[in-house]
């Protein structure tokens, strides 16, 4: 008799520890296998769950291209990519690069008198000519053409200085970019509310509606 009271003493003495835990890395069997009470941790709760209203649905099921741009330069595209991260967004690169704008300028024209005899040159050889702008430090002084690049601008401030025009220069105006437009193709009307309501600089002007979705040559982001 003292036996089976030993025995179901030890057997008590085991069921306890094991149902603790403390055995489940010796045995590989879980005390909590059966209940999984993380399983019941992660269920969902319905009480927690809100339907949408009718005026949400519409907008999500609205679609609409939308881009934003021109962005001058990589960092501009880079910014308003991070921007568009924030809100949970993502869109389509398209970039194109914008050639540089060299000029043919005279040499700067302070003296009134040096300035009116250059003008009536111009005018007999029937050259076209403006005052150079944008360039303050180089002012005050006329364009007498533009040029895509400086061997293109160079070629011609030769061709002048052949028919005798002298002290001529090229000088950059603009200097080569590229600039990038950013493609959202299919937007819901919940994205596109929340576009118009970033207040982030990045963004700009911000994204303006476009006809189409952007081309093969796009580059996804």
């Amino acid at each position: 008799m003292r036996i089976v009271v030993v025995v179901l003493l030890a057997m008590n003495a085991l069921f306890l520890i094991w149902s603790q835990g403390w055995l489940d890395r010796v045995l590989g069997l879980p005390a909590e296998s059966g209940r999984e009470p993380h399983r019941l941790a992660a269920q969902a709760h319905p009480e927690r769950i809100q339907p949408l209203a009718a005026s949400a649905a519409v907008a999500l099921a609205q679609r609409s291209c939308l881009a934003l741009g021109p962005l001058e330069g990589d960092a501009a595209l880079a910014a308003a990519q991070a921007a568009l991260k924030a809100v949970g967004a993502e869109a389509q690169v398209r970039s194109e690069e914008q050639p540089g704008v060299w000029v043919i300028a005279t040499n700067k024209l302070a003296d009134p008198d040096y300035r009116a005899r250059k003008e009536a040159t111009y005018k007999q050889m029937r050259l076209n000519y403006e005052p150079l702008e944008g360039l303050p430090a180089e002012q005050p002084a006329f364009v007498l053409s533009r040029h895509a690049s400086q061997a293109e601008a160079s070629a011609a401030a030769a061709a002048l200085d052949r028919r005798g025009l002298k002290g001529l220069r090229v000088l950059a105006l603009t200097a080569p970019q590229t600039r990038h437009t950013l493609i959202i193709a299919q937007a819901d009307g919940l994205l596109a509310s929340r576009l118009q309501a970033s207040r982030n600089a990045a963004l700009g002007a911000g994204f303006k509606a476009c006809s189409a979705a952007p081309g093969a040559s796009a580059a996804s982001s």
